[in-house]
């Protein structure tokens, strides 16, 4: 009995117990296909997106062109515009001031009556001086008969020697009297004449600044002005340059004259230019500076006395020269470089420049060549030797800064 429960109870247990090496061989299949699994997302997700990463560290920058071709050296500045002439227009006589001619503002000839003044005194003074110029000179003729007659009688000894030099010396005085009386006559002419203002240049008149009905009056010996006028065909440009640039001013002058060129257009859209005519004899103290000047016909009347103008003058020439983009060349405490692209990196190459002219620059350097890729934009971005990703065409070396999108 014992025994036959025994081997049932070993029977049951054979029956309950899991086989071992079937759930050990699950286990391995298992954990072989979650190796597949990781293996996969990593090659997919991290291998695969290496190249990208790399792409999106490199800096994106715009590259111009180095070009070769003769650059010109120019200096700008500030300049005014100067009236050709400016004339203050004054009363040379005192009276009451009747009218005045012209409008404010008007184009004057030389010549035009600007002014009329009370001439009813001086037409009086006028006739006054001719009536004593006629009496003396009647009676300078009399002296004269005298003397010729006192001259006869003196050779016939019938007067004394005294006699006859009186009678000479009244006709001298008469003389002397007729020419004062001469003088006087034309004095008073000239006062009547001064009556009447004239423009003594071709200009455009300023507001009136004594109106008709005043009277004219002097104080210490001078009289108030009356109008401006300004000669403002042609004018002159008045700038000046560091006195460090003398000496191109000089040997630019020994082979052609200097060109003013301003930023103002005429009534056909051209850019205003003018030879310099006038280098001032001394250079200024207190700025370091000396003053140019250039005549402008002006015939379309643009510039302005008192206008503010942008000059630029070329003083040189620079044969063959490399020419960069301004924004290319940057600075660093050992001296400027620019950035030359090759092969995807950005070389830090050392240069020299020779001349700038606000747009671009003359450069010269042992690593630069023309037809070379520099950064125009993006440096700030870009580490010396580090990758770096173009984006769209090359600049060229004029292109104007103003239009360059930034990065």
């Amino acid at each position: 009995m014992l025994e036959f429960d025994k081997k049932k109870l070993d029977a049951a247990m054979a029956v309950d117990a899991p086989p071992r090496f079937p759930r050990a061989k699950s286990w391995l299949i298992g954990g072989g296909a979650l190796m597949l699994v990781l293996g996969g997302y990593w090659y997919f997700n991290g291998a695969g997106d290496s190249g990208a990463d790399k792409r999106a560290n490199a800096a994106p920058v715009r590259v111009a062109m180095v070009e070769q071709r003769n650059m010109a050296v120019v200096e700008r500045s500030l300049g005014s515009v100067v009236a050709n002439t400016l004339v203050q227009l004054s009363a040379r006589v005192q009276g009451t001031l009747e009218s005045a001619n012209f409008k404010e503002g008007q184009f004057v000839k030389k010549g035009d009556l600007l002014f009329q003044i009370d001439s009813r005194p001086f037409d009086a003074a006028l006739a006054q001086a001719q009536a004593v110029y006629a009496r003396d000179q009647a009676q300078l003729r009399n002296a004269l008969r005298d003397k010729q007659r006192y001259a006869s009688l003196r050779a016939q000894g019938a007067i004394s020697t005294q006699q006859s030099d009186t009678s000479d010396t009244n006709a001298d005085v008469m003389a002397a009297t007729v020419a004062g009386d001469k003088a006087a006559l034309d004095m008073a002419r000239l006062n009547v004449e001064y009556t009447r203002i004239r423009s003594p240049v071709d200009g455009k008149t300023g507001p009136i600044l004594i109106q008709p009905g005043n009277m004219i009056s002097s104080s210490n010996g001078t009289t108030a002005p009356l109008v401006m006028i300004a000669e403002i065909r042609p004018v002159k440009v008045s700038f000046t340059l560091p006195q460090s640039e003398l000496s191109r001013i000089q040997a630019r002058q020994q082979v052609k004259p200097l060109l003013a060129s301003l930023d103002a257009h005429d009534a056909r859209g051209n850019a205003l230019s003018a030879p310099v005519d006038f280098v001032s004899n001394m250079v200024s103290n207190q700025s370091g500076s000396i003053e140019l000047r250039a005549t402008f016909p002006n015939d379309g009347l643009t510039l302005v006395p008192g206008q503010l103008v942008n000059v630029t003058v070329q003083l040189d020439d620079i044969p063959h020269a490399l020419v960069v983009p301004r924004d290319a060349v940057n600075d660093s405490p050992s001296g400027s470089f620019v950035f030359v692209v090759k092969d995807g990196k950005a070389l830090d190459v050392p240069v020299t420049v020779l001349a700038d002219d606000g747009t671009n620059d003359a450069v010269a350097g042992d690593g630069l060549a023309a037809g070379d890729m520099v950064v125009a934009e993006g440096q700030l971005r870009v580490t010396p030797g580090g990758a770096v990703r173009v984006l769209g065409k090359p600049l060229g070396a004029t292109a104007d800064p103003k239009k360059r999108r930034a990065l």
